[in-house]
């Protein structure tokens, strides 16, 4: 492993999508600094990549405050440059239109648009006078179109999407890499598939093609990072190849 001597934050570092972005890039050589709403949970994940030789710092973070953002990327940032900031808080929820909330829908776009929006300022605002740097984001299906039951979602994902969109344009002349990757696909881990036998009956889980491994996710990102400036990707679609769509 060679040691890059740089830091990657990954804010949302859950047990699937975050947690194996986190040992890429670990993997790879950077130092990692992880943080999820719950930070013990992240015990499993700071095993596993001290295990494999690598450095990774957890901590709890509640991204929709932003004096916990800025702590966090700062911290993170005195370990060794912040080279990535991946954004990852998901916020899935499913509620007919009647039974969104007004506390339903703020929080989830405090959550998977607000948070990003600080997420993405606090990274910009390190890498810039180094000249350069990557902001990457999780989009989902719900940031092309919004789908029944998925108000609250759809409309903070669209948000987090024309975030990311402003800040690539502004940023990239700046050399300063910014993407949304797409993912157009239920990603298999144990919800996901919870929640498919429950819509779709006891043969949902029968084709294992449409449902993503979340290794691939982070292939993604690290395919996203290892772009040359004059061939930069904005935004990724990435879906399994059984996946209608």
């Amino acid at each position: 492993m060679q040691k890059r001597n740089k830091t990657v934050a990954v804010i949302g570092a859950g047990d699937f999508i975050g947690g194996e972005i986190a040992k890429k890039f670990a993997s790879e050589g950077f130092t990692i600094f992880a943080g999820r709403r719950n930070g013990d949970k992240l015990a499993p994940l700071v095993k596993d990549i001290e295990a494999a030789g690598g450095e990774i710092h957890a901590r709890s973070l509640d991204a929709r405050k932003e004096e916990e953002i800025i702590s966090f990327l700062n911290d993170a940032d005195k370990l060794a440059p912040l080279e990535v900031c991946i954004f990852n808080i998901g916020a899935n929820v499913n509620f007919p239109i009647l039974e969104t909330t007004e506390r339903v829908f703020r929080k989830v776009w405090e959550m998977a648009c607000y948070s990003g929006f600080l997420a993405g300022r606090e990274a910009a605002r390190l890498m810039l006078p180094r000249g350069g740097g990557n902001i990457f984001f999780t989009g989902a299906t719900a940031s092309l179109r919004g789908g029944s039951g998925y108000a609250a979602f759809a409309s903070a994902k669209f948000g987090l999407r024309a975030v990311a969109q402003a800040m690539a344009r502004e940023l990239g002349p700046k050399n300063i890499h910014v993407a949304h990757l797409i993912i157009d696909s239920g990603v298999d881990t144990e919800w996901v598939r919870q929640r498919r036998l429950e819509a779709l009956g006891p043969n949902a889980l029968d084709d294992p093609d449409l449902l993503m491994p979340p290794e691939s996710v982070a292939t993604s990102y690290w395919q996203l990072y290892q772009q040359p400036k004059s061939a930069w990707t904005f935004e990724l679609e990435i879906r399994p190849f059984g996946e209608k769509w």
